[in-house]
């Protein structure tokens, strides 16, 4: 029952860090929604069982069985991981990545930052999140389209460089212009369709 409760204010804490970034980067509906699956009995029963404070424990179930079944059922449901954006190629009919919309690439932004924040805690920097995104760069190789893996990481290098102020500043820039684009692009989609009718 204690790790219930320490797993159940860890992600709780975590959430609330993300809500925060999500509504400094111009994308609070996100933040409202941010991990709800968390507190689903398949992710909270196994998040509960291998809390150990200092790491996912997600970790320490792949550790203990091999695969996290939390983590399968995460990230099928959120889309600020990358590894939800996999789809099958029409040309070779094989699991490619796709390329992440830019406004799931800034909650994701907002998820490591927070990540990191809770896990490090007084010893956290501005350049932890990079460092931990390059640590595993090499590994996710192949699994994560090339134009996400060079925005979140640009992104990164934004706040390590230059603070989280000016970072979220230029992130609230940039979801402005997202959301032009995304209207002008719905246009678009109805016109041809209108058009090919």
């Amino acid at each position: 029952m204690a790790k219930a409760f320490k797993h159940f204010k860890t992600i709780t804490h975590h959430r609330h860090q993300v809500i925060l970034n999500c509504f400094r980067a111009g994308i609070p509906w996100q933040g409202l929604k941010h991990d709800l699956s968390k507190y689903s009995w398949t992710e909270f029963s196994e998040g509960a069982r291998y809390w150990q404070g200092h790491r996912s424990p997600n970790d320490r179930e792949r550790e203990i069985k091999g695969y996290s079944e939390s983590w399968m059922h995460h990230k099928g449901r959120n889309r600020h991981h990358f590894e939800y954006w996999t789809d099958y190629s029409p040309i070779d009919k094989q699991i490619h990545p796709v390329e992440m919309p830019t406004r799931y690439v800034v909650e994701m932004f907002c998820d490591r930052v927070a990540a990191c924040k809770t896990y490090q805690g007084d010893a956290y920097t501005d350049k932890n999140p990079l460092d931990y995104f390059m640590k595993g760069k090499v590994r996710r190789d192949g699994r994560i389209h090339p134009a996400t893996s060079d925005l979140i990481e640009s992104y990164l290098t934004r706040l390590a460089n230059d603070g989280e102020k000016n970072t979220f500043a230029y992130l609230r820039r940039v979801i402005k212009k997202d959301k032009i684009d995304r209207k002008r692009r719905k246009a678009q989609l109805r016109k041809k369709a209108t058009q090919d009718a």
